[in-house]
């Protein structure tokens, strides 16, 4: 018989009411976006890598995982390639906030106490906090006081050593990461068939100016829509960050929840 899914959405609503009723079980969110990343990569790596993150670290730490958000905010230029280019689909700051503070408190509703945000789009990262603090609020009004929810981004799990063997010639910074060697190399692990990098696009790390202009600027970016190059990504780096990322969050969430990781020999 193959185990119980970690996937919430998967249970019926009986097995679920079990698991979550007396508050024990972490929920993890992954929230991510759709969002171009290049020639080379489909639409929606920012719900993929996120998503299965999630799944990984559930495994350990006996957590569920929610259905994930798969619309994020607007891609911003300088960390995104921007929300003008084809495909990218967003939405307005105030419709993520609103949207995830309704989820936080649905999921409270039915008996969840811990909770865990795996962002996985940059952009998101503000207007999670605004959610969770929204909905931390609205719950204190309704007299709930015992809910904890971490905040995460896999790739602020990535350490410095980490970056020195997988960026030997110099790292440019998470920003223009958008498209480049790290999610490329984790796609080329998790989802080799969704990746082409016959089709990528190799060239310089973009330069912007040390300020914004609006309406955006489409000369700023690189037509690819990549703002560095794919082209030093590998499965072999992918598996290192993949490792790496699943460790510290688990360590991460066992910390801040109390919990006792399963001895698993593999969350594949």
């Amino acid at each position: 018989m193959s185990r119980q899914s970690v996937f919430a959405y998967e249970l019926t609503w009986p097995e679920y009411d079990r698991r979550v009723r007396g508050g024990d079980t972490p929920m993890m969110i992954p929230v991510g976006a759709l969002e171009q990343h290049g020639h080379h990569m489909p639409m929606h790596v920012d719900v993929l890598l996120p998503n299965e993150f999630a799944r990984r670290v559930a495994e350990k730490v006996g957590a569920l995982v929610a259905q994930p958000f798969t619309y994020g905010y607007k891609s911003h230029p300088k960390s995104g390639g921007g929300n003008h280019l084809p495909g990218t689909t967003s939405l307005d700051g105030a419709t993520l906030v609103s949207a995830l503070k309704d989820v936080i408190k649905e999921f409270v509703r039915h008996g969840v106490r811990k909770l865990a945000i795996m962002n996985g789009h940059y952009e998101n990262s503000w207007f999670i906090v605004e959610g969770v603090d929204i909905a931390l609020r609205e719950l204190r009004w309704d007299g709930i006081r015992d809910v904890k929810i971490v905040v995460l981004s896999y790739w602020d799990f990535v350490t410095d050593a980490t970056i020195e063997q997988l960026y030997p010639d110099g790292f440019t910074g998470w920003d223009l990461e958008h498209g480049g060697v790290l999610e490329t190399s984790l796609m080329l692990t998790l989802y080799p068939d969704l990746v082409r990098m016959d089709k990528m696009v190799d060239h310089a790390p973009a330069s912007f100016p040390p300020y914004d202009v609006y309406p955006v600027n489409p000369d700023w970016i690189p037509a690819s829509g990549t703002l560095s190059s794919p082209r030093n990504a590998s499965k072999e780096k992918g598996d290192i960050l993949l490792e790496v990322c699943t460790s510290g969050i688990v360590d991460a969430l066992t910390a801040e929840f109390a919990l006792e990781p399963k001895a698993r020999a593999s969350a594949a």
